[in-house]
């Protein structure tokens, strides 16, 4: 019995040991490691940079009055769309004393020389019904008498346009009514009624009354770097993502790139404007954010390959082509255009032949 029981315990212990021994000798085999293939695509490759800006209107014209005064009424407010001629607002003119009073003077001198000027033709009328002068000394009279006349309507006129900044020979022009100048739509009305406003003149560019801009045609006004601005010139396309609506895309041909560059966190940047095609649909507002996708160079369905497939080697490229399980071969290719993704492939490779990806999968042998 106790000869049975120690060559049970002897198999036993020699099985354990062949166990491990084979256990071990499974670990220390390396795994197999397979390679995924993929194929090259028919894409759209687009090369391209981004600049940031907003979108503005192309015309923008700030409202100011042509006298100094308050405002006594304001017609318009924002969002309302006017034609050139329509009324924005009343000035109501605050005289000047010294001016009132120069002026009144000057009416009282006219009328004085008018009452003169009246009595000595009256005088000289008589005198030459009388036949006592000639009609050629009446006529000088007469026209004293008319250009004293004329004085009394300029003083007049002018008392009138120092009070009310019109004059009754004007008719229905007076700059006291502000006017748009402009066809389009009230951006803003800085002003309130009872506000004070300084006229538009040499010294001073006066108080704006109303911005108005046309609302039709939009410009993109954006800034793009110094090493990108030497890729670019006029008439190219801009795809245009405006933050306030996402969810759509307007295209923009490139108009104008500033000549002179401005420094801006300690790098060169360049204003660049585009116009912007609008969509019937869509209304864009004046001083929406923008980014505008560039684009350099474009090829529209060509064979492609993701980039990080493709090896380089001097001005070689290349790429691992399976020709059978797991067997992979270097074939030299031609490549095109590249959007950092994508690059275009021109010789080498077909649609049909499989790519390797340079990250394997370990299988476990069991």
């Amino acid at each position: 019995m106790k000869k049975v029981l120690k060559i049970v315990v002897g198999v036993l212990i020699l099985v354990i040991f062949v166990g491990t021994i084979v256990y071990l000798y499974r670990k220390s085999q390396a795994k197999p490691v397979v390679f995924e293939t993929t194929t090259a695509t028919i894409t759209n490759i687009i090369k391209k940079t981004v600049a940031t800006g907003k979108v503005v209107p192309r015309k923008e014209i700030e409202i100011k009055p042509q006298i100094s005064g308050i405002i006594s009424e304001l017609y318009v407010e924002p969002g309302q769309k006017v034609k050139v001629g329509d009324m924005i607002a009343k000035v109501r003119i605050i005289p000047n004393m010294i001016s009132l009073n120069e002026a009144e003077s000057r009416l009282n001198r006219a009328k004085i020389s008018l009452e003169d000027a009246r009595t000595n033709f009256d005088r000289q009328k008589t005198l030459y019904e009388s036949r006592v002068i000639a009609q050629a000394e009446l006529q000088n009279y007469e026209v004293a008498l008319k250009t004293a006349r004329q004085d009394v309507d300029a003083a007049e006129n002018n008392l009138q346009l120092i009070r009310e900044g019109i004059t009754k020979t004007a008719g229905s022009v007076s700059n006291t009514i502000i006017r748009s100048t402009i066809t389009g739509m009230v951006l803003t009305v800085p002003v309130e009624i009872g506000n004070s406003v300084i006229e538009s003149n040499t010294f001073n560019d006066g108080t704006t009354i109303a911005t108005i801009a046309d609302m039709g045609e939009m410009i993109f006004k954006g800034k793009v770097d110094e090493s990108e601005v030497g890729k670019l010139h006029e008439s190219m396309e801009l795809i245009l993502t405006v933050g306030a609506i996402d969810t759509e895309q307007f295209v923009a041909a490139l108009e104008h790139i500033s000549p002179k560059g401005v420094e801006e966190n300690g790098a060169i940047q360049f204003e660049i404007r585009a116009a912007v095609s609008l969509k019937d649909n869509l209304f864009i507002r004046a001083g929406y954010s923008a980014n505008a996708d560039i684009v350099l160079e474009r090829r529209d369905s060509v064979l492609a390959v993701q980039e990080s497939l493709v090896k380089y080697e001097g001005d070689s490229a290349w790429v691992e082509v399976e020709t059978g399980p797991q067997t992979f071969e270097k074939r030299i290719i031609k490549t095109g255009l590249s959007d950092g993704v994508s690059v275009e492939v021109l010789e080498g490779v077909t649609k049909a032949d499989k790519i390797k990806i340079q990250n394997p999968t370990v299988t476990e042998t069991k």
